[in-house]
């Protein structure tokens, strides 16, 4: 995957010497992605990081889910994640996932990075479908949600798995007709 420039962001694939900076905005936003995502926890290592990135360029070379990193217009800070994974391609449709490192939150990132990872999945995946699936209660990833410009569907009971306990989640959906692709 050629990395992406857009709107200020990089979004690319994880390098290996990304590892260090991966660690520490994990450890830095324990209170706050840590709530939702049970890999962002104190005990997270560079070993770690190293394993996920070799899963992610796996899943890359196989088409089968588009982990990547949201960094500086200059490739060099790492901001945080953003995906296009759960492909579905019998049904044509793909769930998009995000998250900013704490020093970097509140500043547009996920909804810019949402932005940017929908585009490509729709003019290059030629995916006719997106969704963004929300634990009922994450207020920011549904805010990000609801700024691009995707539409509420519903709340799915025992949708997600929040630290192993299931959890209703808001489903949104983003289609390529109502964002302009």
């Amino acid at each position: 995957m050629v990395p992406l420039v857009a709107d200020n962001l990089c979004i690319r694939p994880f390098r290996e010497n990304d590892g260090p900076a991966f660690v520490a905005a994990a450890l830095e936003s324990i209170s706050t992605v840590g709530a939702w995502m049970s890999w962002c926890q104190s005990d997270f290592t560079l070993q770690d990081a190293r394993v996920w990135f070799a899963t992610c360029e796996r899943n890359l070379v196989a088409g089968t889910a588009f982990d990547i990193g949201a960094f500086s217009e200059d490739g060099s800070e790492l901001l945080g994640g953003i995906a296009i994974n759960q492909i579905n391609k019998r049904q044509n449709f793909g769930n998009i996932g995000y998250w900013v490192r704490q020093t970097c939150q509140r500043q547009g990132i996920a909804t810019r990075a949402v932005r940017a990872i929908a585009e490509y999945g729709f003019s290059q995946l030629k995916l006719t479908r997106l969704e963004i699936v929300a634990p009922e209660k994450n207020v920011p990833s549904r805010r990000v949600a609801e700024k691009v410009g995707a539409v509420f569907e519903c709340i799915a009971r025992n949708r997600v798995l929040v630290h192993g306990t299931p959890q209703p989640a808001a489903i949104y959906s983003l289609i390529p007709e109502r964002c302009g692709f």
